[in-house]
């Protein structure tokens, strides 16, 4: 009681509604999923949240099917949507960049995809891509591309490709901005010195331009990594995870499996093994970053 009555007690006091409230959003959810995890909780008998059955659930993740093809489908996904992201907001970095009038007016027009929510994306989409109505097939029809319609999101792989290409449309811009920022601050001199000593523009992006661009391509994989991995609106609102279960991904799969199916128990184990994939991914690029940061002569 003498402590919390001395001067050195005022920080944690300061402190400790900010706990109490990390503690009772965070912490405490954390606890009672990762409990769960190892029971066979189902939502609609709540004493299952009270039984311990030890490594099961997780035991029955690696033999499920169903599993599996949403982690290959989720991790191809996750490379795929980064990496088009990654080169299409480098293209529109590099263009803005080089704009010298109504700069200012590009880059908030280049933001307005970041304001739709996901939800909202989803629909244009389902709309675009619809089979019937949708604008992509009366566009091909209209230019004599075609004599059937397309079944964009029926067909399991179009249906994929049709998702990537919501993600890619409403994410890219992210890249763009990270990396216009970088080349806003690339320094001068460098590449003034190159161009003096007889480098082409290309041996100038190649040399100087892409790795001081480094550091910003690894915090934006990092940041659009974790954001792409839990997938989940667009998925649900254009297939639902279909036809058959050939868009699901882990999300998805998280959502089915605790919600409609009330296995909240082996939902919360399938959603600490995609965190742990997450972790594994936030770990690459931040030691990415850490190199290029370093071949830079940066910080670590």
């Amino acid at each position: 009681m003498s402590f919390l009555r001395s001067p050195r007690a005022i920080p944690y006091l300061l402190l400790l509604p900010s706990i109490v409230v990390i503690a009772a959003v965070v912490l405490i959810p954390l606890i009672v999923s990762l409990w769960s995890s190892f029971t066979p909780y189902v939502l609609t008998r709540p004493a299952t949240l009270f039984q311990f059955v030890g490594w099961r659930n997780y035991l029955r993740i690696v033999s499920s099917t169903d599993f599996w093809w949403a982690f290959g489908r989720t991790l191809l996904f996750v490379t795929v949507a980064l990496n088009l992201e990654l080169v299409f907001g480098l293209g529109l970095a590099l263009l803005v960049n080089k704009v010298t009038m109504g700069q200012k007016t590009i880059r908030t027009v280049m933001m307005f995809p970041m304001m739709f929510s996901p939800i909202l994306v989803g629909f244009q989409f389902k709309y675009i891509f619809n089979d019937a109505v949708g604008l992509m097939n009366n566009a091909l029809f209209s230019l004599g591309l075609i004599t059937q319609p397309i079944p964009w999101l029926v067909d399991g792989v179009l249906a994929n490709a049709s998702i990537l290409a919501a993600e890619i449309w409403m994410s890219t811009s992210i890249f763009a901005i990270l990396l216009l920022a970088g080349l806003l601050a690339l320094p001068k001199d460098p590449i003034e010195a190159a161009k003096v000593d007889g480098c082409n523009p290309i041996q100038v992006f190649r040399h100087i331009t892409l790795p001081f661009l480094m550091p910003f391509i690894y915090i934006a994989m990092t940041i659009r990594s974790l954001d792409v991995a839990r997938a989940y609106d667009m998925v649900r609102i254009m297939t639902n995870g279909g036809p058959a279960g050939r868009t699901e991904l882990l999300w998805t799969l998280m959502a089915r499996v605790g919600y409609q199916n009330s296995q909240m128990g082996m939902a919360n184990a399938m959603g600490y093994v995609s965190i742990l994939t997450s972790i594994l991914f936030t770990v690459y690029f931040y030691r990415k970053l850490v190199a290029a940061r370093r071949y830079m002569g940066g910080a670590e």
